[in-house]
């Protein structure tokens, strides 16, 4: 081994446990240097928007105290990525650069950029797995190509081997704390005038030590029923692990051992771990899909889709966006994102299906709104996600599926609490009429405080109207 100095780059991967390059770089000997780098050019349109710039400075920040408790310190630097790193290099006479890979496509081609501009300078680039279950490029169809099906790839994937975690290093001295950075706070990531992720503080604790925390409350008192009860947006019966696992403050393989052991100990869990356990492979094939089709975030998967002939209607996008469509699931959902930075995954089933499929909008604009309104934001799941929904994408739902907003209000929100508690407007509604307020007479109207068209808007479009016209379209493209 030898005693050079070691730099590792944080990305996407802010903790301390589970770290695959950490681990390598503690067993070198020699002085570390561990720096995060903001780079806003190498994303370029997909630079992290709104809500995960919140979360990502009181990420830094978490981390940042978490390895000054250990004795080291985190490095901030804020520019081009390879520019600050080959200046780093020579600030340290570094001999080597250790990072977890990345696999969106500007990631994968700054990661090429760092290798040719390191090896120039005889310094070694090296990548290590720990973002996902598996790499995107291991796992293969018996054919040698790439699934393009969710349950093929399940079966395959759940039938590996998933890696064991490794512990945080007790003591991280070696890592220097002599090196200038910048100060998180000069990085002017969070809102200010106005701030409107005021209300993301009441609901939200980034950092690695709150997402081992949350992991362990989901198991304890959620998972096992998690099966049934994931898709009630009025229960708070979701792993709310998301973003944490987006910016890789808790790992996929130390949630899946630990939901595996925990379904060991009580098998009364076991198909609430399961129903996990898929949708942490549903992570991984959205990685898959991505890593194979890179122009997924922009172009529909499926090319027919790109004759198909979207609406050009700015007010319904806006009113789709403010939560003021007149169907009472939708607008809760697009005021809960708004309010907390997150929205529960019926709910974006039901507000993408009703964007796409009612009002006839682009997926690509739903899904770049939720890119700057999600603090979960993650391209390869927000990818293949709306073009699930749209019907455009791999192993998308059949296009004639168009969810109707009223019939999933009422089958997973039955008492009308998730509506009522972001459209308080139709509060003293009956919990019936609250999923349809245009269904109520006037005297119930009145009884109720409600004038619509002025308290609550009327629907912005007639949902069977819209679906037949929605099936035309979609049968044309046959």
């Amino acid at each position: 081994m030898s005693d050079a100095t070691t730099i590792v780059l944080f990305r996407d991967d802010l903790r301390l446990n589970d770290h695959p390059a950490l681990t390598a770089a503690m067993d070198r000997r020699g002085r570390i240097i561990f720096v995060f780098v903001l780079d806003d050019d190498a994303p370029g349109d997909w630079k992290p928007g709104g809500a995960s710039r919140w979360w990502l400075h009181h990420s830094l920040a978490s981390l940042q105290s978490d390895i000054a408790a250990r004795g080291g310190r985190l490095v901030l630097r804020r520019g081009a990525t390879a520019k600050v790193l080959s200046k780093l290099v020579d600030e340290t006479n570094a001999t080597e650069v250790l990072v977890s890979r990345a696999y969106e496509p500007w990631a994968m081609r700054l990661e090429k950029e760092l290798n040719d501009i390191l090896a120039g300078g005889d310094i070694k680039l090296r990548r290590f797995a720990g973002r996902l279950l598996h790499d995107p490029d291991k796992l293969e169809t018996q054919a040698g190509g790439f699934y393009k099906v969710y349950t093929p790839f399940w079966r395959a994937m759940s039938k590996t081997d998933i890696r064991r975690p490794t512990d945080a290093p007790k003591s991280l001295k070696r890592a220097t704390t002599e090196i200038p950075g910048d100060d998180l706070d000069d990085w002017a990531l969070l809102p200010t005038k106005p701030n409107w992720a005021r209300g993301f503080e009441d609901v939200w604790t980034p950092g690695e030590t709150a997402a081992r925390q949350r992991l362990r409350e989901f198991l304890d008192q959620d998972v096992a029923s998690y099966g049934t009860n994931r898709d009630r947006p009025d229960l708070p019966a979701t792993s709310r692990l998301s973003p944490h696992l987006h910016f890789g403050e808790i790992s996929s393989a130390t949630c899946w051992r630990a939901a595996r052991a925990h379904a060991a100990n009580h098998p009364e869990a076991d198909a609430g771990v399961e129903t996990f356990l898929k949708e942490l492979a549903w992570r991984d094939f959205s990685y898959h899909l991505l890593f194979h089709s890179p122009t997924l975030p922009d172009a529909p998967f499926r090319d027919e889709f790109g004759r198909f002939q979207w609406a050009d209607d700015d007010e319904m996008l806006a009113c789709w966006q403010a939560g003021r469509t007149g169907y009472p699931i939708v607008d809760a959902g697009m005021r809960e994102l708004w309010a907390t930075g997150w929205m529960h995954n019926r709910v974006r089933m039901i507000v993408a299906s009703f964007l796409t499929k009612d009002l006839l909008i682009t997926w690509q604009h739903g899904e770049r709104w939720f890119w700057d309104c999600l603090v979960d934001a993650d391209l390869a799941s927000n990818a293949a996600s709306w073009q699930w929904v749209a019907g455009c994408g791999a192993d998308a739902a059949p296009y004639f599926r168009i969810f109707n907003p009223v019939t999933q209000s009422r089958k997973f929100d039955p008492k009308a609490e998730y509506i009522k508690r972001w459209v308080p407007e139709l509060s003293q509604l009956p919990p019936q009429l609250a999923h349809a307020p245009w269904e109520a007479d006037d005297e119930e109207l009145c009884r109720a405080g409600i004038a619509l068209g002025k308290d609550y808007p009327r629907p912005v479009v007639n949902h069977a109207a819209a679906r037949k016209i929605a099936l035309s379209l979609y049968d044309d493209l046959k």
